[in-house]
């Protein structure tokens, strides 16, 4: 409630209070000052009432029937180690709470397998991935726990970057972050533990996220970090496995893990967070992808006036939105790319931000749930990311159709959103709690 709206209503009371103990009818008078005290909340200026007040009551009402979930204190716990500092915290504060645990590090990515012909490593470098095994080892021999090395190099390849390469070539940008939890950490990790650790009962992670019981379900819920929270990335998981997960960071503040880390003196406790692709981490993007597409030059053209401007090298190396590299100079206002047009190879930029950036309507053609399906429906409200970000979207259901076990959704927002990129993943959330999500189809 606005802060105004605080101080009218105090205001109320005040006089209520003062008539109904010095005046003879400052009952009637008290009354009818209570009853504009009940309704004023939903009332809207212009005097119309405001149902979503009360909507909104309800629907905080029934989040609060979800309930934290913390495994039995006799649980035996697998955690993920990718030697960063929030899984290390996650096995440490696992271990102060007494749980039995056996760690694991996932070796996805090999360069030399996948054919990366332009990767320079200096004398003193070594791959990132084997640096950030040596990390996690040094971690678990801190904490005294048993750390086991898994490669799923192969099933990554299968089911994550011929993907991801495939996408790239039909014109999309799409998220390989989303398909390595959706595949590998949340699926074929979580099926080799069930086969060869059967008296393991959960799997933990150093995501920020949070899992939530209710009636006996898991669900997935936003972390308290709204800045860190990682439900984005994991809004494509099997709903299956979330009564298996548990989330040690759920209610942590990324400043008190840091914190943990250096109270607890651990071997990770100054090492700075991974950005960008998994698999390419720090590297250029283009360069990265030239291992596996030729360049193909083509016309760059002014969206607005049709004539061309530039070349580019090949539109898969671009995404929408995109600003820098793309070699146009000598102009008033910078361009960004605003389209692509994958079969005759143009690509299309703009400066004109407010015509061709900001959006207020998408589409997804795959989305999935995480919880029921009848959560959502047509004019249903809900809020909705297009990125990982702490920026959400208040925004509406428009159409939702089932086609086989996926759903093709329009949703329609109330403020415009900057680049809705087709490839990309949208989530959509119910207050706190995580739905599920989809590519964004257009």
């Amino acid at each position: 409630m606005k802060k105004w709206k605080i101080i009218f209503l105090a205001f109320l009371l005040f006089f209520s209070y003062l008539f109904l103990f010095f005046y003879d009818w400052g009952i009637y008078l008290s009354l009818i000052l209570l009853i504009i005290f009940l309704i004023f909340p939903f009332i809207k200026i212009g005097g119309k009432i405001n149902l979503n007040y009360l909507n909104n009551f309800k629907e905080k009402q029934k989040m609060k029937k979800y309930k934290n979930f913390v495994p039995e204190k006799d649980a035996t716990i697998a955690i993920c180690l990718s030697g960063g500092v929030d899984s290390s915290v996650s096995a440490y504060l696992l271990k102060k709470q007494g749980y039995k645990l056996k760690a694991f590090f996932m070796r996805n990515w090999d360069s030399t397998l996948n054919n990366e012909e332009n990767l320079n490593l200096n004398e003193n470098e070594i791959c990132e991935q084997e640096k950030d095994y040596n990390d996690a080892k040094k971690v678990a021999d801190q904490l005294g726990i048993e750390l086991i090395k898994l490669n799923f190099v192969n099933e990554y390849w299968d089911f994550v970057f011929k993907r991801f390469l495939n996408e790239l070539e039909e014109g999309l940008t799409p998220n390989p972050d989303i398909f390595c939890n959706k595949y590998i950490k949340f699926d074929h990790f979580v099926k080799y533990i069930s086969k060869n650790f059967p008296e393991i009962d959960y799997i933990a992670t150093g995501h920020y996220a949070k899992i939530k019981i209710k009636e006996g379900k898991a669900y997935l819920f936003k972390a308290k970090d709204e800045i860190k929270d990682q439900t984005y990335f994991l809004s494509e998981i099997n709903k299956d496995v979330l009564n298996k997960l548990f989330f040690p960071l759920a209610n942590k503040m990324k400043s008190e893990v840091r914190s943990i880390a250096k109270e607890a003196n651990l071997y990770t406790k100054d090492k700075k967070d991974s950005t960008g692709i998994c698999f390419i981490g720090k590297r250029n993007f283009s360069s990265f992808i030239e291992n596996y597409f030729k360049k193909e030059e083509g016309n760059i053209i002014d969206e607005k006036s049709n004539k061309i401007i530039g070349k580019h090298q090949g539109v898969k190396f671009y995404t929408i939105g995109q600003r820098r590299g793309l070699g146009l100079s000598g102009f008033n206002e910078p361009y960004f790319v605003s389209n692509k047009n994958i079969k005759n190879n143009i690509l299309y930029v703009s400066y004109d931000t407010e015509k061709y950036l900001y959006k207020n309507k998408l589409k997804t053609n795959n989305f999935k749930f995480l919880t029921e399906e009848d959560i959502l429906s047509k004019n249903k409200q809900v809020r909705i990311k297009t990125r990982h970000s702490e920026i959400i979207y208040n925004g509406i259901i428009k159409s939702i159709e089932k086609k086989d076990d996926l759903f093709m959704i329009n949703l329609e927002t109330k403020e415009k959103i900057k680049a809705i990129t087709p490839g990309q993943e949208v989530v959509i959330y119910d207050h706190e709690l995580c739905v599920g999500g989809g590519q964004i189809a257009n």
